[in-house]
């Protein structure tokens, strides 16, 4: 299994030109504490032949006095080497081991499983290819597992392994395996994880790890080494979009000036037409000079020099791309932060920013909101202390050339620094959002409450609100039904609006896809975008209710914070809430236009319960259960809500 080859003794240059040309896997162990990632890396590095005797008996000595393992041999202590590792028997610091077998090299990342050092995981992780996710199977998910999800979805980790350890302290139970399994898809359906598997092992025992285990007949899938050693990661580079950061202009003599730097993403060849951001300056590629001579072309993750045809500025800092795909340049970006400082963020304060090879100052201008990593809720805070994560607003005092991070991890990424104490206080993932300095949704501009003699320009009407109320019997109100896409809102609201109808009620519907047909034909399915097509549905509404009419708003409007500006907007004491439930199965079932299959596939980006959150409302005046109750069921709850809050007679 070990990288061992019989040309080692008859062909020394060929093992390593053959051993050079192994393509490289970055991974990550990471999950709850105590889950057995320490000593799933120690078991892999063993059954692969990767430890040197002297580093295998002072395992097997140490096993006796430090191990976790009754005595026994414990792999734990390969990567848990500072004392107070050993002490506590927990790892704190992330550990890098490199390995190698016949088909791949390996460098793997042992991240602490402990709150206080989630930032230390995020480190860890900024660089994988694969995370590999512990689950205790005598305790399933733990809090610390949805959090390391979370941040491995947040970092663009496509590949993930979730391995159930210590299998055999449940006697390799496929009930429970299959029990935490469909607990944790349950939760990862809010993720963004598009490759996700699942493998029962025992790390202590190596069932599952390298060989397959005769104690989970059961189990027909990969062992652990399999994946990692077949698993395609070749389509994770975008070499789409070439992007060459220069990181220093190489001025040897007055016949050569070459611009040296890592190409961040893409493909380049001699001959191209390459553009200088920011100056936007055109020019070629004369040549593409390494250490072992010119190439021809040259693709991601190569450091090379490049020489061009003509002399243009180009200095560190500096950006060389193709003119026809150019990246985002702004001087504000929105970007999500993970705050690793123990000193709390401070908007307003100016920090170090530094991106690819070039670095600003600027100032987190605002701070939107802060993810609860538990339960990936937005909610309003004031500042990000150690370990938070939120999305910020920053401002810079020069442009920056950057893509989104989901489209390109190096050049979508960032880290700021406190420029007194230069420490490294936050990493950064930037958003594809518009930098224009103006957010869509424009709730800020509050809307005064209606007294009933105004309608919603603030001009006195001709007719109040009594008289509507006498002349339709019925009190206006908004009645916002809420759920995952097709849930049956649209269903229920047009069967309740005949139902009023029929009854003598003057009432209107307000649809979601409708909506977005007309009103906000020009918006897409960002956060930002949702929470704008809401602000204008929320208007809509209240000139219906203005008029003395019924709405009836059918929504997915999938964020807690953008319904409760809604309900502001609309006015509280004539607002109704009501959570049309379905569980996710039932609504990929109903789905006759393919949308989720789309999103499973990635080309429906952030949507509502597959690739992005769905916050259900928490106190919501109905709940509807359509996988249970009728059609009929439901309207009836429906109005016999609207009539116990004395909306109609």
């Amino acid at each position: 299994m070990s990288h061992q080859s019989d040309l080692i003794s008859t062909d020394i240059n060929a093992y390593l030109k053959q051993h050079e040309q192994k393509q490289l896997l970055r991974f990550i162990t990471c999950g709850s504490v105590d889950d057995g990632k320490s000593t799933l890396i120690g078991r892999l590095l063993f059954d692969s032949k990767m430890l040197y005797e002297d580093e295998l008996a002072k395992m097997e000595a140490d096993s006796k006095t430090q191990g976790a393992a009754g005595g026994e041999f414990d792999p734990a202590l390969a990567t848990d080497g500072l004392k107070e590792e050993r002490e506590q028997g927990i790892t704190i610091d992330v550990a890098y081991r490199y390995f190698s077998t016949a088909r791949r090299k390996f460098i793997i990342a042992d991240t602490p499983g402990h709150e206080q050092y989630t930032r230390n995981m995020a480190t860890g992780a900024s660089s994988a290819d694969l995370a590999v996710i512990l689950i205790d199977a005598r305790h399933g998910v733990m809090t610390q597992t949805k959090r390391h999800s979370f941040i491995v979805s947040l970092l663009g980790i496509r590949h993930v392994v979730v391995a159930i350890n210590k299998m055999d302290l449940v006697d390799f139970s496929e009930e429970k395996y299959n029990e935490i399994c469909a607990d944790y898809k349950s939760f990862a359906v809010r993720l963004d994880l598009p490759d996700l598997h699942f493998i029962p092992l025992s790390a202590l025992n190596g069932d599952n790890v390298v060989e397959p285990s005769p104690n989970t007949p059961w189990y027909r899938g990969s062992t652990l080494m399999n994946f990692l050693e077949s698993v395609y990661i070749g389509s994770d580079r975008n070499l789409q979009d070439f992007r060459f950061p220069v990181q220093w202009v190489n001025r040897p003599n007055l016949d050569f000036r070459g611009f040296c730097g890592t190409i961040a993403s893409g493909i380049i060849r001699q001959g191209d037409e390459v553009m200088i951001m920011p100056s936007r300056k055109t020019t070629k590629v004369k040549e593409i000079v390494t250490h072992d001579g010119n190439l021809e072309e040259a693709f991601a993750s190569q450091s090379v020099t490049l020489t061009l045809a003509d002399e243009v500025d180009c200095s560190r800092g500096d950006m060389i791309v193709r003119p026809g795909n150019v990246p985002q340049s702004a001087d504000a970006i929105e970007a999500i932060l993970v705050w690793m400082s123990a000193s709390p963020m401070v908007p307003g304060k100016t920090y170090v920013v530094k991106h690819a090879t070039q670095s600003v100052t600027g100032a987190i201008e605002t701070l939107r909101y802060q993810i609860d990593v538990n339960t990936v809720h937005r909610t309003l805070s004031p500042q990000l202390n150690l370990n938070e994560i939120g999305r910020c607003r920053l401002s810079l005092n020069e442009s920056i050339c950057f893509d989104a991070y989901r489209n390109n991890r190096a050049t979508g990424a960032l880290i700021l620094i406190d420029r007194l104490t230069n420490e490294t206080v936050a990493a950064g993932m930037i958003l594809d959002r518009s930098s224009s300095g103006k957010s869509q949704a424009i709730w800020e501009e509050d809307l005064a409450e209606s007294t009933g003699e105004e309608d919603s320009s603030g001009q006195l009407s001709q007719v109040s609100s009594e008289e509507r109320e006498a002349r339709y019997g019925q009190k206006p109100a908004t009645v916002l039904l809420t759920g995952l896409t097709c849930s049956g809102k649209t269903t229920i609201a047009r069967a309740v609006e005949r139902r009023l109808f029929d009854s003598g009620r003057s009432v209107s519907v307000l649809d979601g896809q409708q909506v977005r047909r007309g009103l906000s034909k020009d918006l897409g399915y960002s956060f930002e975008d949702r929470s704008e097509n809401l602000r204008r549905a929320a208007y809509s509404a209240h000139l219906v209710n203005d008029s003395g009419l019924i709405c009836i708003a059918s929504f997915v409007a999938p964020n807690a914070s953008v319904r409760d500006k809604v309900a502001s907007v609309i006015g509280k004491e004539r607002f109704l809430t009501i959570h049309v439930d379905a569980p996710i199965d039932v609504c990929r079932s109903r789905d006759t236009t393919g949308q989720y299959a789309d999103a499973d596939a990635g080309k429906l980006q952030d949507f509502p319960g597959v690739s992005a959150p769905y916050e259900a409302p928490e106190a919501a005046d109905l709940t509807l259960n359509t996988d249970t109750q009728s059609i009929d069921a439901c309207v009836d709850a429906v109005i016999d809500l609207l009539k116990q809050r004395g909306f109609i007679r």
